[in-house]
């Protein structure tokens, strides 16, 4: 069998990579405020994420060609629908409309004194008014010739009936079924109500976009009465409206935003821990908070390029970020594990390309399949999975670049102080002996720079030491 190259592209990625550290390492400056300046440019996007809010339920949560969609559109072209004449099974989609359950805490709703109050609620929510109080439920109510389609329930007991049938009851020349309005109900032999424990009220609004905001307006109104805690004597009342799974969805979108607050706290503490070191010249605790912080970044600066141009911003795009910072810190680790097997005494930029050839190839290659598995979903159906994954990208994207620049010249800023000798939070120089007339609190916080004489990189932690000659062995 022949011989064949293996590195074919490999080996010119590392070279490439090699130049690239030395280069980052000579002017490690200009690579670590550039990062800096251009987040705090793109961060100012975040104004726009209020605008940029888009969670409708049909729009971003249904496929985009999806078969229902297309009967729809048939059924608009062929059936058109009559807004004189309300008809729930005419409607295209859901309309507006406001619903309460009122429940009898003693006896029967349908007499006194519990429907007393469930006339004073009916009262109270048709004098609801919104617009400089120009505008009440009749203004804007869903009409049959004229007049607002109204609850029949409530008709019914103001006509005196002398008996109402149970589901089914004839008012006038019509079938009226009460199933959907009255619950909890106990009939006689002929069907006739004797008790009945709860009723619902529906309040249903024209659907005219002529008129859509106003009752929009009024609906949040309908809803603010209610959070108000209005108390009734004989009834409990429970409410929902056309706008409640909206609404709930809408004030859950930064939701997030905390949560990744809290995240990211524990992955400082996190890389701090795995990065301390009892020598005070290798110790890495800087190294960790600028890594998240390079991960941080990526996300203001991603998040606010795309909310800069318009990119709708769905309540999945709020779960990126933890995947974000899990890459990053990979990226960190990597990093800050080849640097370590570099010689102490070499210059900076020797060090820096050493750990760019090593590092920088296993960071782009997963960054690559990040990339790709992210770009299948924005083929999705379904715009919500779409804009998750555009999101994702362009911040993998930020975080690969973030990494080879902002960190990549931090890690050097820090070499150079390890160069020096100098001590990781003060920066002066300190001695690398222990000097026999000084104590033992001074060595210990005072001393600094030891190395592997035999190899001359930085002493492996214990937890290397753990992985290498007693877990890696007991796996195979």
């Amino acid at each position: 069998m022949g011989w064949r190259r293996t590195d074919c592209l490999a080996k010119p990625l590392s070279g490439l990579f090699e130049k690239l550290g030395s280069f980052v390492a000579s002017y490690p400056f200009y690579f670590f405020v550039i990062p800096l300046l251009l987040s705090a440019a793109l961060g100012g996007g975040f104004t726009f994420v209020k605008d940029r809010e888009d969670n409708n339920l049909e729009r971003q949560f249904t496929p985009t060609k999806g078969p229902s969609k297309a009967t729809r559109a048939f059924v608009m072209e062929n059936f058109p629908y009559n807004d004189s004449m309300f008809s729930y099974g005419r409607l295209y989609d859901q309309n507006n409309f406001a619903s309460v359950i009122a429940v009898s805490t003693r006896s029967n709703i349908l007499a006194q004194p519990a429907f007393e109050d469930v006339i004073r609620l009916n009262n109270e929510i048709l004098n609801i008014t919104v617009d400089n109080k120009r505008l009440k439920f009749n203004e804007l109510c869903a009409r049959i010739n004229g007049e607002c389609f109204l609850n029949v329930i409530l008709e019914l007991i103001k006509a005196n009936e002398s008996s109402i049938t149970f589901p089914v009851h004839t008012y006038g020349s019509h079938s009226v079924f009460l199933g959907l309005v009255l619950g909890g109900v106990i009939t006689d032999t002929n069907s006739s109500v004797v008790n009945a424990q709860a009723v619902k009220l529906l309040y249903n609004l024209e659907n005219k976009e002529s008129t859509n905001e106003a009752s929009t307006l009024w609906l949040r109104a309908f809803k603010k009465h209610f959070s108000a805690g209005t108390k009734y004597k004989h009834i409990n009342v429970s409410y929902y409206t056309s706008k409640s799974k909206q609404e709930e969805i809408d004030s859950h979108t930064t939701d997030g935003f905390p949560l990744f607050l809290i995240t990211y706290a524990c992955a400082i503490t996190f890389s701090v821990i795995s990065c301390l070191r009892m020598d005070n010249v290798r110790n890495k605790l800087w190294v960790a908070v600028f890594g998240v912080l390079s991960s941080g970044l990526a996300i203001l600066s991603s998040f606010g390029l795309l909310l800069y141009i318009g990119v709708p911003f769905v309540i999945t795009v709020a779960n990126s970020p933890f995947l974000i910072l899990g890459i990053g810190l990979n990226n960190m680790f990597i990093m800050v594990s080849d640097w370590q097997h570099t010689n102490v005494k070499d210059p900076v930029p020797k060090r820096m390309a050493q750990s760019y050839k090593g590092a920088m190839i296993s960071i782009t290659v997963t960054a690559l399949t990040d990339i790709l598995k992210f770009f299948t979903g924005i083929a999705s159906n379904f715009p919500s999975v779409q804009w998750f994954c555009l999101y994702t990208i362009i911040s993998i994207i930020f975080c690969y670049v973030y990494t080879i620049t902002f960190f990549g010249a931090f890690l050097a800023l820090n070499g150079r102080r390890e160069a020096g000798n100098r001590h990781w939070l003060t920066c002066m120089k300190i001695p690398s002996d222990n000097p026999g007339h000084r104590s033992q609190i001074c060595n210990i916080c005072c001393v600094g720079g030891d190395y592997d004489k035999y190899t001359g990189a930085e002493k492996k932690q214990p937890m290397s030491n753990f992985f290498k000659d007693y877990y890696g062995p007991n796996v195979g």
